[in-house]
């Protein structure tokens, strides 16, 4: 099992009381499984998204991704493992704007040593059609161009998860059966994925889709007890 989360519930506090964003959510996600999540604005897809990835720790619950435990580990060892086994993918591409191409492919192992990064961030160019705009920064690219160089970062440290919120909420329909096509290659691949988004066209494209509403499963899973 790659992601495993148990009975994982979250409550923001604010001025203005309680929150619940998530309550008791069960969800599994093994190797070739391409799962959506599927829900209106606010109804907790994007909370599920960061405490999948590591990046938000829930108030109660388990979390695993594969046989760990991240949220039992330090800080820096939930960063190393989301280098090692995830990969991320935003509706807002979240490309640094100072970097060209290149530069953006290989920002995960920028503070790392990876000896065949250079060779792979390569491959990844010619795949997703951006060689000739290996030198161009964000602000000379397309809204396509712009997400399949976030595509090709996500991909770049061969990772076992990609978890994709909203990635095509951005892009024209063209763009966006891309997206949707180069997500159902990575899970037929052997990969796993993840996917939020509120689009019912988008969540089609998953072999299976769990839809929330206000912070609950109204399809909920089983749990899953092997790790």
């Amino acid at each position: 099992m790659i992601l495993r989360m148990a009975d994982v519930s979250k409550t923001y506090r604010g001025r203005s009381g309680e929150v619940v964003a998530l309550e008791r959510i069960n969800l599994s996600v093994d190797t070739g499984q391409f799962v959506a999540i599927q829900g209106p604005s606010g109804c907790g897809k994007s909370t599920l998204l960061l405490i999948a990835g590591g990046l938000l720790a829930p108030d109660s619950g388990t979390v695993h991704i594969g046989e760990t435990e991240p949220f039992s580990q330090s800080a820096e060892q939930r960063a190393r493992l989301r280098a090692e086994k995830i990969g991320f993918v935003f509706q807002q591409f979240h490309l640094i704007p100072y970097l060209n191409v290149i530069e953006n492919i290989l920002t995960p192992v920028l503070a790392g040593n990876a000896a065949d990064a250079a060779q792979r961030a390569d491959q990844l160019l010619a795949r997703f059609g951006l060689s000739d705009r290996r030198n161009h920064v964000p602000a000379e690219l397309s809204t396509g161009e712009r997400q399949r160089t976030a595509m090709a970062r996500a991909l770049l440290n061969e990772p076992q998860l990609l978890l994709a919120d909203e990635p095509t909420g951005n892009l024209d329909g063209e763009n966006a059966q891309t997206v949707l096509d180069d997500l159902a290659e990575f899970s037929e691949s052997g990969g796993a994925v993840l996917l939020v988004t509120h689009d019912s066209a988008a969540a089609q494209r998953a072999g299976r889709t769990i839809v929330m509403q206000n912070g609950c499963q109204t399809n909920p899973q089983p749990i899953v007890n092997d790790v």
